[in-house]
């Protein structure tokens, strides 16, 4: 694998990819599409995979975008190496194995370092390195969620305090996620539970909504019909949401007296459904958290 290194100060630039899942791809993808007819902030990529079968199955799916995506297996020092910006990827359990490699902490010394491994704080990540100037590597954490692969994400952000950025790195940063969905800067202390809110949510949120299609199956409707109405619903709330209407207010301006929907939201709460999915949200920001 060999890629033309790009100066951080020569205009185009190289991001890698160190692994390349279900979120790496969602993100290559909206990255792709964006800089297809325009340029962009990046226009090379550079994909390493931990297997072959996982490179084939990339270069399968990127054969149209070749000339501007290399992909090779196990080669994360090389990509490193040539990449002016790296998107830590890959599991957070495969993160010590991998930063620890000899090579590896001088390959990223100076660099932009963007992760999106979840847990990690950029201490976890420093101290994963075993050479190099650890000082001088630039960590971004971030959390996109599924939805990247149709550029609707909502992506949080956190970055260092201690030593801020250049503009032009925050730029980068904020231009690779915006072209993807919508960005949100947190701060250090409220990374975890966002990264519970935008990266797990849509998980928590398919329960009730599969709950939703079980009445609705129950009462006659076929799923799909059941499940293309409440993907409707849901996306008209959320455009209710984002013009400013308080879930409480909406909730009381639909609740008829003696009508079904008052009939419904006492259901669930009568269940504890609110303090279910609030307990939801407290204990897997404490998993996030482990001992700190």
């Amino acid at each position: 694998m060999t890629v033309q290194s790009h100066s951080p100060d020569g205009g185009e630039k190289t991001l890698a990819f160190i692994g390349c899942g279900n979120m790496g791809s969602a993100i290559l993808s909206g990255l792709l599409d964006a800089t297809r007819t325009q340029a962009g902030k990046i226009n090379h990529f550079i994909i390493s995979t931990k297997t072959a079968a996982s490179a084939e199955r990339l270069r399968t799916q990127y054969a149209e975008d070749a000339s501007r995506v290399t992909i090779a297996h196990d080669s994360n020092l090389r990509a490193m190496r040539e990449a002016d910006i790296i998107l830590l990827a890959c599991k957070p359990f495969l993160a010590k194995g991998i930063l620890s490699a000899p090579g590896v902490g001088e390959a990223l010394s100076g660099k932009l370092v963007i992760s999106i491994m979840a847990g990690m704080t950029p201490t976890d990540i420093l101290d994963c390195m075993s050479d190099g100037d650890r000082e001088n590597v630039k960590i971004v954490r971030a959390m996109p969620n599924v939805a990247a692969r149709l550029r609707q994400s909502m992506t949080i952000v956190e970055l260092p305090e201690r030593k801020p950025l250049e503009e032009e790195l925050v730029e980068i940063v904020t231009w690779v996620f915006e072209v993807i969905g919508k960005v949100k800067l947190l701060s250090a202390d409220l990374f975890d539970v966002g990264t519970m809110l935008v990266g797990a949510g849509i998980g928590v949120l398919t329960v009730p909504l599969e709950g939703l299609l079980d009445g609705c199956v129950v009462e006659g409707l076929r799923r799909a019909e059941a499940l293309e109405m409440a993907a409707q619903t849901l996306s008209g709330m959320a455009a209710l949401l984002k013009e400013g209407s308080h879930p409480a207010v909406l909730r009381e301006n639909i609740s008829s007296p003696r009508g079904c929907t008052i009939q419904g939201v006492m259901t669930v709460e009568r269940a504890g459904a609110r303090a279910t999915f609030a307990d939801a949200v407290i204990n897997g920001t404490r998993h996030l958290k482990g001992d700190r």
